[in-house]
């Protein structure tokens, strides 16, 4: 496997493949989920779901296909997606009279939608969201961060006021945060996008950011303040309580399956995947080890400590196969299973079992009696240390001394130089978006997301040396 020292990118396509998460198809951009990959999806979806419902959404499905002409309703979306759009121009060996794209996210259609279903204030809110595919023709592609179709969750909601809509937004972005944050261990920045940056149609956006061990960023999740831009392309007006029609307020959120990669990016080692236990598909993988002629006893025994752990709501396999027990290490090593347990001959006279963490490597004997107590407790503890090991790592890799292109050029330089990760850089913007343009020219970086709450505050532009209107993140992005 490729170290990540030598070539972030190929460990990261070793890593997904040799763990059996994906694999490839002749239709360019787009992966086969194998049983692993989309069971880390189903255990983000769950997460999520969960709270989604517990604040009043509900889950909904909307056509793939997606009428031209819709598009054309709201201008600034088409031109945002336009590149990226696959387009169905025969069916049934007749040219169609109007072209049909695949739906690279559903305003459009849902707006139409909301058209017909939204007539008084008593109707609203509406809180709906969808687990669907979409598609963007990318030019590059990466899998799970960026392939030509992907899986993900868009909500689309309807309000009478604007405050209500932007309580909304800001209210799935936390909770974006949260499943990120506990879930996956990954810590995130939040905040702002600029207006450059922001969803196409949408009047303010903002994201939860993901660092990588290269030092590179992915955008975890978006919300957005949609104001009454859709709603007046598609007329979705309804009559308050004067009777006066009024036009609703929309916002729209969505995460993806660039979560999987992101959480790979954030642990994984060079040894393969490092999975956060509340998200691996397994969380426990129990191996015996001995000569032979004690294997049958060995086994016996692990029969009935299997079946006390699957008791206790712990995802745990056996691995019974005919190969060695280095071998067998590697193996789960690599796929990234939190916990292995080892029990041998000699492990069955001192009624332990012996608990190896996947993050660390440390080993610890157990007493069998103990066994569920402490892989549950050594389970939590994993998932504790894997956020705080990230936090540490996004840490030392903020640059908050950095006020100056001249300054960000030298560090760049160094960076290469010495083969060290360029992080992130908090620096100050005077608004313009010709600096924001040129800075990303020049130097690759281009601004994240202007933060809700700033380690410091920068004074002046990093590119045209003004008054600062904002201090920002910028990284560069996959």
């Amino acid at each position: 496997m490729t170290p990540q020292s030598v070539d972030f990118s190929r460990w990261y396509i070793d890593t997904i493949k040799k763990a059996d998460l994906m694999d490839y198809t002749p239709v360019r951009g787009c992966i086969v989920f194998k049983p692993d990959g989309y069971e880390l999806w189903e255990r983000i979806q769950q997460a999520m779901d969960r709270r989604f419902k517990e604040t009043g959404h509900r889950n909904a499905y909307f056509p793939m296909l997606i009428p031209e002409t819709f598009f054309e309703k709201e201008k600034e979306h088409i031109e945002g997606f336009s590149p990226e759009l696959p387009w169905v121009t025969e069916a049934a060996g007749e040219k169609l009279e109007e072209r049909l794209a695949l739906r690279p996210t559903s305003e459009t259609m849902i707006g139409h939608m909301y058209s017909q279903w939204i007539q008084s204030y008593r109707d609203l809110p509406v809180l709906i969201n969808q687990w669907a595919n979409v598609f963007r023709w990318e030019k590059r592609t990466l899998p799970f961060l960026r392939t030509s179709e992907f899986l993900w969750q868009e909500g689309h909601t309807a309000h009478a006021t604007e405050e209500e809509a932007r309580e909304e937004t800001l209210q799935m972005l936390e909770i974006y945060r949260e499943v990120i944050e506990e879930e996956l261990a990954i810590p995130l920045f939040v905040g702002q996008k600029t207006p450059s940056e922001k969803f196409a149609g949408a009047i303010d956006t903002y994201s939860v950011e993901a660092m990588m061990k290269d030092g590179k960023s992915v955008q975890a999740g978006t919300s957005h303040y949609m104001g009454t831009n859709f709603a007046k392309g598609f007329e979705i007006k309804y009559l308050d309580k004067e009777n006066q029609l009024q036009y609703v307020h929309t916002t729209s959120w969505g995460t993806s399956t660039r979560l999987i990669g992101s959480m790979i990016m954030v642990h994984g080692d060079d040894h393969g995947l490092v999975l956060p236990p509340r998200v691996a598909p397994t969380q426990v993988v129990m191996i015996p080890v001995g000569p032979s002629k004690t294997r049958d006893l060995v086994v016996e025994k692990m029969h009935h400590l299997y079946e006390q752990l699957k008791a206790s709501d712990i995802r745990v396999r056996m691995d019974l196969r005919d190969e060695t027990p280095g071998w067998k290490f590697n193996e789960w090593e690599m796929r990234g299973v939190p916990i292995r347990i080892e029990l041998g001959p000699r492990d069955l006279e001192q009624n332990q079992a012996i608990l190896a963490r996947r993050d660390t490597g440390e080993k610890l004997p157990v007493s069998i009696e103990q066994l569920a107590a402490q892989v549950k407790e050594q389970l939590e503890a994993i998932q504790k240390d894997l956020f705080q090991r990230a936090l540490q790592f996004q840490s030392e890799h903020m640059h908050l001394q950095i006020n100056t292109l001249e300054q960000l050029h030298q560090h760049l330089e160094i960076s290469e130089q010495e083969n060290q990760v360029p992080g992130w850089v908090l620096a100050g913007w005077c608004g313009d978006d010709e600096c924001e343009a040129k800075i990303k020219q020049e130097t690759r970086f281009t601004t994240r997301n202007i933060p809700f709450q700033s380690p410091v505050e920068k004074e002046v532009c990093i590119h045209c040396g003004q008054q600062a209107k904002h201090t920002v993140w910028f990284a560069r992005s996959y």
